[in-house]
């Protein structure tokens, strides 16, 4: 089954507070699957590891562990650029900010459900109708 991942999710994997039974949920989806996330995901899962860094939660040289870690794993990084009036119409048509729109927009285009743990982000895949993936 193929999916959009949010760093909402992706975190999880990464940060040991920021796991739960749904992070681990979708890391074993991915396991026996396909994710999809927009080049977006990128820039902020190093941002990610950029603040455990700075909080030293995380060493220079485990940072770039995980980064190896996640570029091994079967997520496809969408190159496509999103058209930005799409993006402002889905931001104010659910309320989202611009960077979540992005996750919507990305499982709007390729008919995905998307995996999510920001509850604006989630209510808006059920309302648009690509649902989550559980």
């Amino acid at each position: 089954m193929s999916f959009v991942l949010d760093n909402s999710v992706l975190s999880g994997w990464v940060i040991e507070s920021q796991a739960n039974a749904y992070t681990e949920a979708i890391a074993q989806r991915l396991g026996s699957g396909r994710a999809v996330a927009p080049s977006l995901l990128v820039l902020e899962y190093t941002n990610v590891l950029r603040t455990a860094c700075k909080r030293q939660r995380l060493i220079a040289a485990q940072a770039h562990e995980v980064l190896a870690m996640l570029a091994s794993l079967p997520i496809e990084i969408d190159q496509s650029e999103p058209q930005a009036q799409q993006l402002l119409d889905l931001s104010l048509r659910y309320d989202l900010s611009v960077y979540d729109a992005v996750y919507l927009d990305l499982a709007l285009r390729r008919g995905l459900p998307l995996a999510t743990q920001d509850q604006a982000l989630a209510h808006a895949a059920l309302v648009s109708g690509v649902g989550l993936v559980n």
